[in-house]
């Protein structure tokens, strides 16, 4: 182990929003870590921006792709530090050859995500944001507005890391069987949580609600696409806070369209980059795809905000910036390398 550095190192923080600051700040000035925020997001054509940091901080759109990380290289920086779990979005083979260390949050409040797709699947369900608005205009009627309970339901996991887990368990809590799926099962959690593991197939044709909670690889782009969704059952429910490049948008628009799924709720969209985070109410929406979902009743959108507690933010600047020093006091980082 080298010695601790005992100067200020600087990192170059990419695609930040207030409450980015709100959090990193107070953990910056403890780590005695200077920030340089930038609110656009880091790609090969401003990569050069990051000179003279010791590290750069990025988020789930920017691109660090083999160009962006060969600018980075050449500047020096060696460690590249994601305030997420998900790491799709860096060239992991590319910073390998070239050097470049890349840590990340694996964990921060898996509370607020799986908490968060519970609201998402009982506002759609219940119509709590139509009854919101109604009321608003002193309209206290209720036709329209007929749910259904949870209790006695069959609900899908799709994923059963740590979120998965979480909301299985809050899914039991309601009275609901929970079906679950894993390319890593954990038997021993399934037995005592009262979860059973099957095939994908099992779980998408006997679940009434399905809910999504696992990686993007090559193997799970797209694992919800036409076919998958018509082995749904019909009037069933689809729940993804997980990555939005799981579900083929376009199959899931016939699916609305021909009445097969009863309700699409959604927190992550496949094609976000450059809509989510950023304010385009004084503009047209130039994603027809994202544009023809708002258009039903019965799909609930929000944008990639399950993280977004005050826990869950305090965990990631917390974590991301305990990396960064242990990486520049040369100790090993091992719960949340990717790369080194």
């Amino acid at each position: 182990m080298s010695e601790a550095r005992t100067e200020t190192a600087k990192i170059a923080f990419y695609d930040s929003k207030s409450y980015d600051r709100e959090f990193f700040n107070p953990a910056a000035e403890k780590s005695g870590i200077e920030i340089e925020y930038h609110d656009f997001r880091l790609t090969e054509s401003n990569a050069t921006s990051a000179e003279g940091a010791a590290a750069v901080c990025v988020f789930v759109n920017d691109k660090v792709d083999q160009a962006c990380l060969k600018v980075l290289a050449d500047l020096g920086i060696k460690l590249v530090a994601l305030r997420c779990a998900g790491f799709n979005n860096v060239d992991i083979e590319a910073a390998k050859e070239l050097g470049i260390e890349v840590v990340r949050v694996p964990a921060y409040s898996p509370y607020s995500v799986a908490e968060h797709t519970l609201a998402l699947l009982l506002t759609l369900n219940r119509k709590i944001h139509r009854a919101y608005n109604r009321v608003r205009e002193l309209n206290f009627s209720l036709g329209g507005l007929v749910g259904f309970d949870l209790h006695g339901k069959t609900v899908g996991i799709l994923g059963t890391g740590k979120i998965g887990k979480i909301t299985a368990k809050i899914f039991r809590g309601f009275g609901c069987e929970v079906l679950a799926q894993d390319i890593h099962p954990d038997e021993s959690w399934a037995e005592r949580e009262g979860v059973s593991y099957h095939t994908v197939s099992d779980v998408l044709s006997k679940s009434d609600i399905i809910s999504l909670h696992m990686p993007l690889t090559k193997d799970s782009h797209h694992l919800l696409n036409d076919e998958r969704i018509a082995s749904m059952k019909p009037g069933s429910y689809l729940i993804n806070t997980s990555r939005g490049k799981l579900v083929d948008s376009a199959a899931v628009i016939r699916a609305l369209k021909s009445g097969h799924l009863g309700g699409v709720a959604l927190d992550v969209y496949e094609e976000e980059e450059g809509v989510f985070f950023e304010d385009h109410s004084s503009t047209a929406l130039q994603d027809d795809v994202l544009s023809r979902l708002l258009t039903f009743p019965n799909v609930l959108v929000t944008s990639h905000q399950a993280f977004l507690t005050e826990e869950a933010l305090g965990a990631i600047a917390e974590t991301t910036l305990d990396s960064v020093t242990r990486f520049l006091n040369g100790e090993a980082a091992v719960e949340d390398r990717i790369v080194s």
